[in-house]
C-alpha cells in the first residue's frame, strides 16, 4: 500500500511500510538503518506487546498469542537494570507487528544504533517506538536474537 500520513502520524498495511518509516526516521536521526528483521515467536505468532527502557538500552516483546516473553537483541545483558515501560498506540491498542533494525559502523557489520519499528494491529499506525545507541557487535547475531 505505501505509507500514508494522517495528521502527524504515518499509517501502513505491512512490514514494508514499517521498514519505510524506520528508514525515514533513522535517516533523520543521522544513523540510517540498513539491516532489518521481523521477529516471530516460536508459536508462530507475528504480533507482540512491546516493553522497553531506552536509557538502559533494553527491550522485550510479549507474544500476543501465547504470552511468551522474549528479550530483544542484546537486552539480556541489561534486563536486570531496566525499568521496562509498556508501549501503547495513540488508539490505545497494545499489540503490534515489530521490525528490529540496526545502523552499522562504516565499513563494518557492527551495530551502532538499534531501532524498533511497530505497526499497530488496531489502527495500522507505523512508527519507531524505541531506539538507542547500541555497541552490540555483529549485526547478524544481534538481529537473530530479536
Amino acid at each position: 500500500m505505501g505509507l500514508k500520513k494522517k495528521g502527524k502520524y504515518w499509517y501502513g498495511t505491512d512490514t514494508q511500510d514499517v521498514q519505510a518509516e524506520v528508514v525515514r526516521f533513522s535517516q533523520l536521526n543521522g544513523y540510517p538503518a540498513t539491516r532489518f528483521s521481523s521477529p516471530v515467536c516460536p508459536c508462530g505468532s507475528l504480533t507482540f506487546k512491546l516493553e522497553s527502557d531506552e536509557e538502559v538500552g533494553a527491550a522485550r516483546r510479549v507474544c500476543a498469542t501465547c504470552g511468551a516473553v522474549h528479550l530483544m537483541g542484546d537486552s539480556a545483558q541489561y534486563a536486570d537494570e531496566a525499568e521496562f515501560e509498556h508501549h501503547v498506540c495513540v488508539c490505545r491498542e497494545e499489540v503490534f507487528q515489530l521490525l528490529s533494525s540496526v545502523a552499522l559502523y562504516a565499513e563494518s557489520s557492527d551495530v551502532r544504533w538499534y531501532y524498533i519499528g511497530c505497526m499497530c494491529m488496531g489502527c495500522q499506525l507505523v512508527g519507531v517506538f524505541a531506539h538507542w545507541k547500541c555497541e552490540a557487535g555483529d549485526a547478524e547475531a544481534f538481529l537473530s536474537a530479536t
